[in-house]
């Protein structure tokens, strides 16, 4: 159904099974993008859309309040709803979702938009690897945004890092493969025709270390500070892979859930350390016992950082910055194709 209310032209698919209500959003916006409303340009009321459309009055309330959320539209009190700002008009409007707000995180999301260029429109949401609301997003924006490029990251109802949601993937099937790019962790359900970049965090630190094994031969003991960490938890993988390893090569090992203070420090022990705030404990401790870093405790930190190379700091990480790289190209190439990212042991005389 295609009509004209004072000026506007709404787009409104009975057949379709985005929302009536977000149709009504992209119908505006594309309004506004094509220059079909002006900024000051006022809109129907809220009663005129729903008899000229035959749609709930709720239904027209719930698109009009998502658009003045969007600073889209302004309501002036007894006067009605205007055009607030213009949209930008690009090549293509991409909604960015991450897991969780990290500098790795955001170092990959301003890789991936500067690659695609100011021509595209990027988005940034962040669902807090709660299911249900990643689910809530992606229906909600549905129909407003051309590509949709994914981290996705879960906690069960125990806190513990999760690969795996059947609602999500359910809801993720709904977006066509050749809009979707998933990013940092693999889901099998999704099949290999889709276009995906990931870490394989098991094989990633497994591999890592038997790069570093010469070095780590020197130590009796290798720890993995492995945080317990229920709003943002990290995959198991990671642990399993590194036990994996000291298995396989016979050394001895120890799993933390973080470095204490006043941490029992012995000679010839080396720490696998993922979270920041215990990398400075443990260097601080370290420095304190008066031991050398390097030669009698060893520090591994997982994930690269300018201030971990500028401190020499030795590190396993996957490479960011291609990681954001590939997503951009997967969109503009159209390419639909499941890609391990790059993961490297980088010495920097620490270990």
């Amino acid at each position: 159904m295609t009509l004209v209310a004072e000026g506007l032209l709404l787009q409104i698919d009975s057949k379709s099974r985005i929302p009536k209500y977000q149709q009504i959003v992209d119908s505006i916006i594309k309004n506004i993008e094509n220059g079909y409303l002006k900024v000051g340009e006022k809109l129907p009321s809220i009663n005129d859309i729903s008899e000229e459309y035959y749609l709930s009055r709720d239904t027209v309330v719930r698109a009009y309040n998502l658009l003045r959320e969007k600073k889209i539209i302004t309501s002036v009190v007894s006067k009605g709803f205007y055009v607030n700002k213009a949209v930008n008009s690009s090549n293509s409007r991409i909604l960015f979702i991450l897991n969780k707000l990290s500098n790795y995180k955001l170092e990959i999301y301003n890789t991936f938009v500067n690659s695609m260029g100011s021509d595209n429109q990027v988005d940034l949401r962040v669902y807090h690897c709660d299911p249900q609301l990643l689910i809530n997003i992606l229906e909600e924006n549905m129909g407003a945004y051309d590509n949709f490029v994914i981290m996705p990251h879960f906690k069960d109802q125990k806190a513990t890092h999760t690969n795996y949601d059947k609602e999500v993937i359910s809801c993720m099937r709904k977006i066509p493969k050749g809009r979707l790019v998933i990013m940092d962790n693999y889901l099998p359900e999704m099949g290999d025709n889709i276009a995906c970049i990931y870490q394989d965090f098991k094989m990633d630190i497994y591999r890592a270390l038997e790069e570093a094994k010469d070095q780590l031969k020197k130590y009796d003991k290798l720890i993995l500070a492995f945080p317990n960490n229920p709003i943002y938890p990290y995959p198991k993988e990671i642990k399993q892979g590194f036990l994996n390893f000291c298995n396989t090569h016979h050394f001895d090992a120890e799993v933390l859930d973080k470095i204490y203070p006043d941490m029992e420090l012995q000679k010839k022990d080396a720490y696998i350390v993922i979270d920041e705030n215990d990398l400075v404990s443990l260097v601080k401790q370290t420095r304190d016992m008066q031991y050398q870093i390097g030669k009698d405790i060893g520090v591994v930190s997982y994930n690269d950082t300018p201030l971990k190379e500028l401190f020499d700091i030795t590190v396993i990480s996957t490479d960011f910055e291609l990681m954001g790289e590939s997503a951009a190209y997967m969109i503009k190439k159209h390419k639909q194709e499941v890609v391990p990212n790059i993961f490297s042991f980088i010495d920097r005389g620490s270990l």
